[in-house]
């Protein structure tokens, strides 16, 4: 039977398709690969692209690699996730120096801050990395809030000089929380189950969620938290002198508040500023008077490092899913201890 035109016309069609896609395929492989080989000394590795980000007056104009750099620092999301750790920033901050940005072109930072928070180790490591470049590269460093900055954002934010936010932001939340621990006695009482753990050293089965619980087994992890709680605390207030250490402790607690209120206690210099208004402020600090500078913030958008570091789940054959279950809930912070605000709690 001789094959209609409209079937030769679908069979073409697909022979072209997926032609196309192994062509396309292929590229990708051979790019990834070439990337391998071509990289020298001369020419490292880099994780960021830099993007030129709009200056105070609105302009995104490319200018001279002479001029001065404000560099743009995103904290948002949820401190210690796979974008928001201190082993990125570092890296940003590294490569700051690099490529575009060398001979010292980064004259200031600003940190752009969205965030409720996270763990205490990246939270702690973001905000010391902050320290160190300041410190050794003699650049003041702004924060401008735009919307939240809770706990371990507040923690990131004292690195900064100055804190500017708009006037709808809620800032605060100074507190730590451990990692929440289950008893599944009863249950295994009622449906007949029992379990042995073996373990060595005093206290290692200390909260065993398969036993019931001795008094005061709790008191080593209650040390841990006051002690990251009191560090919190005293890095705060330090950086911040107008916020009183004992209001903090006695009255303010853990809880956020709206940037005029924020500004009032002591946890931020000005609210009601807008990111350009912030922007300028910094640009008076460095003795900038006229548009010629640039705004850059470095994007995380080389495929070819996801791709090589084994990140492209569909190449690997894998379909990740994920399962929400609460507004700042992330499997990645589950048994670590948090500087993190729950707003839904």
């Amino acid at each position: 039977m001789r094959e209609s035109i409209f079937s030769t016309s679908i069979r073409s069609f697909f022979k072209t398709l997926f032609a196309m896609l192994g062509i396309g395929l292929g590229i990708m492989l051979i790019s990834a690969l070439a990337a391998v080989f071509i990289n020298t000394e001369n020419q490292p590795e880099t994780t960021f692209t830099p993007e030129i980000y709009p200056n105070a007056e609105g302009s995104r104009k490319v200018l001279s690699s002479s001029a001065p750099v404000i560099l743009k620092v995103n904290i948002k999301g949820v401190i210690g996730t796979e974008n928001l750790s201190m082993q990125s920033v570092r890296r940003l901050l590294v490569e700051s120096r690099e490529g575009t940005f060398k001979d010292n072109r980064v004259k200031a930072v600003i940190l752009n801050i969205e965030s409720p928070g996270g763990t205490v180790i990246d939270a702690d490591g973001i905000y010391h990395a902050l320290l160190a470049y300041k410190e050794m590269y003699k650049v003041p460093v702004y924060a401008y809030v735009d919307g939240l900055c809770a706990s371990g954002g507040m923690y990131v934010a004292s690195a900064a000089d100055k804190i500017f936010a708009s006037s709808i932001s809620l800032i605060g939340s100074v507190g730590v929380i451990a990692p929440s621990f289950l008893n599944f006695t009863q249950l295994m009482d009622k449906i007949g189950v029992q379990a042995l753990t073996l373990s060595a050293g005093k206290g290692k089965d200390e909260l065993n969620p398969l036993r019931p619980w001795k008094p005061g087994e709790e008191d080593a992890l209650k040390s841990i938290i006051e002690y990251y709680y009191h560090d919190f605390v005293n890095i705060v207030t330090s950086a911040r002198p107008a916020l009183s250490k004992e209001k903090l402790i006695e009255e303010y607690g853990a809880h956020v508040f709206p940037a005029p209120k924020a500004q009032e206690y002591g946890f931020i210099d000005v609210s009601g500023y807008s990111f350009n208004e912030a922007l300028k402020e910094l640009l008076k600090k460095i003795g900038i008077e006229d548009q010629f500078y640039q705004v850059y913030q470095l994007e995380n958008k080389n495929w070819l490092n996801t791709l090589l570091n084994g990140n492209f789940s569909l190449l690997k054959g894998e379909v990740k899913h994920k399962l929400q279950l609460g507004n700042n809930y992330n499997p990645e912070l589950m048994d670590q201890f948090l500087y993190l605000y729950r707003s839904e709690q």
